[in-house]
């Protein structure tokens, strides 16, 4: 068996990285993609390797010759590279390609050992390596029967969105047979290249193939031989993103992986099959019907400008019965603590572990902080009353649930607060950005609160609540309008998309399912702190937000983080910088199905 790469392409959407390397030169955590790809090649005992070279072709087969690689390696020059398509550059090698059996590969292609090894041990003897499709794909597509037979090939002109449940990529990597090369393959390659020209996919003439009663390729499914202990990743680099995501897909260190994860702060669909339990949104909410009705007016949306702040803030005022000017809406509850922020002086009190985002933008030396000297970081109104009491603060911050505790302060203990910092001049600042999840889910939204105390700004995240992350929404109230009407002046006039505003101008509609929900939501807390109960080692701490934070017996929270992402491909919050000294970790409450396969996880990885 031999392998054909093809590798003349110029990478033009790589950019600078491919002004003067092809682009298997780029570097995918310091090695090379055609390093990676021929010393894998070299593990096959292969009888050569050809490789169709065109964009800086002399520079790259210099680069190979420093690589040390056994195997005989062939070269095959593409002159026109720049005005041919791969289908052309196949048919330069069409002779190799009849010789002997051949696994042909795509030189932008990073893939685990395992890739290979399944498509060169199984015993058919022509296949199409494919995947089940994921929204970060691109390429040709194909539909597969379930004795794995390709009913069609699908180029991107003809692929629709609505079939992508149905749908399998290609991973670029194909095994032929020299029966399979000589009597059929290259002479529908010759016959296409004749009659449609060389600017055009080798993929195509697969598709041609496919009229035939027996076209003798099948596909393999990688998706079906995933296992708890088995790794079948690859991934396509076409521009500088793919290399991003690429990185942290195959560091070599499983600690640097976790580290380029938790950096990246969210886009974690952009990663096959990653359970994401450190982001928190409400599993339950919104409905299939919300989403259809966003989806039958995307174009729209899409095409679009959103209405400014003053509409925005009518739309905001409307859903929580308050005034306009009573109300401000953020791109996500950031924007608006930035700008909070922004407006405060003098000494501020905060709380923590808490989060972080309320402190960063504080300075410090002006910054006076409460931690409960308890292992459940638990805390009353009446012991922030006697902590701040004597404390010559400006504003206080408390997040209601508190993140990471879930720490929970009654509604009649909160107005108690109120009062006090009214007293004190204290201007006290609520996130309650996790309430709806409480028991006593009572907001502080209301118009006779906000107007009976001045002193008191609200901010409240309904991308958490609402489970709506990507559209990034949030709001500010406030008994004192002249701060909102500064706030505003602050803010950008659109700093909401349409899709945003869209969803507050439809959410009335859906707010009894929206409290159906959240009712679903507690009883699924409740389940799954139980469970985390049962497993040795976990110490729950009493949570009323939409997590759980936990504390390990033994062992260390930043291992167990890493673990759980390579062994079981699921990712959560590490509290090792937050609570230092401790072992807690944070788990989002997700749906009955993902929080099972966390449980399952954590019973495999502790002792």
């Amino acid at each position: 068996m031999q392998a054909i790469i093809l590798a003349a392409g110029m990478g033009k959407r790589l950019k600078e990285l491919t002004q003067d390397n092809t682009k298997c030169m780029v570097k995918v955590n310091g090695v090379t993609l055609i390093d990676r790809m021929l010393h894998q090649l070299e593990q096959q005992h292969l009888s050569r390797i050809v490789i169709v070279v065109g964009y800086k072709g002399q520079k790259l087969i210099e680069y190979i010759s420093t690589l040390g690689i056994q195997t005989p390696i062939v070269y095959v020059n593409n002159h026109v590279y720049d005005k041919t398509n791969n289908i052309y550059s196949l048919f330069l090698a069409k002779e190799y390609l009849c010789a002997e059996d051949t696994l042909l590969l795509e030189s932008d292609l990073i893939f685990e050992d395992s890739v290979l090894e399944e498509l060169v041990n199984d015993p058919r003897e022509t296949l199409a390596l494919v995947d089940k499709y994921e929204n970060w794909m691109d390429g040709t597509c194909i539909k597969v029967t379930s004795d794995d037979r390709i009913e069609k090939f699908i180029s991107g002109k003809n692929f629709n969105f609505k079939d992508t449940a149905d749908l399998y990529k290609t991973v670029n990597i194909y095994k032929f047979s020299k029966h399979f090369s000589e009597n059929l393959y290259v002479p529908f390659l010759d016959a296409y290249s004749k009659a449609l020209g060389n600017n055009e996919y080798y993929e195509q003439v697969l598709r041609v193939i496919m009229i035939l009663d027996d076209p003798e390729i099948r596909a393999k499914r990688l998706n079906s031989l995933r296992g708890d202990n088995k790794s079948l990743r690859w991934y396509e680099i076409d521009d500088i993103q793919d290399l991003d995501i690429a990185e942290s897909m195959f560091v070599p260190d499983d600690y640097e992986k976790l580290a380029l994860i938790q950096r990246r702060y969210g886009g974690y669909w952009r990663y096959p099959k990653l359970i994401d339990f450190c982001y928190l949104v409400n599993p339950y909410f919104p409905p299939q019907k919300l989403i259809d009705e966003i989806n039958a007016n995307s174009t729209k949306l899409l095409t679009q400008y959103s209405s400014g702040m003053k509409i925005n803030s009518l739309l905001a005022a409307k859903n929580f019965g308050v005034h306009e000017e009573n109300i401000l809406v953020g791109n996500g509850a950031a924007e608006l603590i930035k700008l909070l922020m922004q407006k405060l002086s003098g000494k501020v009190g905060f709380v923590r572990p808490t989060f972080e985002e309320y402190p960063n933008r504080y300075e410090k030396a002006d910054s006076i902080y409460f931690t409960p000297q308890n292992e459940n970081f638990s805390y009353t109104a009446d012991d922030l009353i006697n902590f701040f009491g004597d404390k010559e603060i400006t504003s206080l911050v408390v997040i209601n649930p508190d993140n990471p505790s879930g720490n929970f302060i009654p509604k009649k203990d909160l107005i108690r607060l109120i009062d006090w910092a009214a007293e004190k001049n204290i201007r006290l600042i609520v996130d309650e950005s996790f309430v709806d999840f409480a028991d006593e889910n009572e907001t502080l939204i209301e118009q006779k609160i906000l107007d009976a105390n001045k002193n008191l700004c609200v901010i409240k995240s309904l991308s958490k609540s609402h489970g709506i992350g990507g559209l990034r929404l949030g709001v500010l109230a406030s008994g004192n309008q002249e701060l909102i009407a500064a706030l505003k002046k602050d803010a950008v006039i659109w700093n909401i998309n349409s899709f945003a505003e869209f969803y507050m101008q439809i959410f009335e509609k859906y707010k009894r399912t929206y409290f159906d929900s959240l009712k679903k939501f507690r009883e699924e807390r409740k389940r799954f702190s139980a469970e985390l109960e049962k497993i040795s080692g976990v110490r729950v701490v009493p949570s009323q937000a939409n997590f759980i934070m936990i504390e390990l017996a033994s062992g260390s929270a930043r291992e167990l983080c890493k673990n759980l992402l390579i062994n079981s491909n699921i990712f959560v919050k590490d509290l090792s910088e937050k609570i230092r000294g401790k072992n807690y970790l944070r788990f989002a409450v997700r749906s009955t199905a993902d929080n099972d396969k966390l449980l399952d996880a954590l019973k495999k990885e502790l002792p």
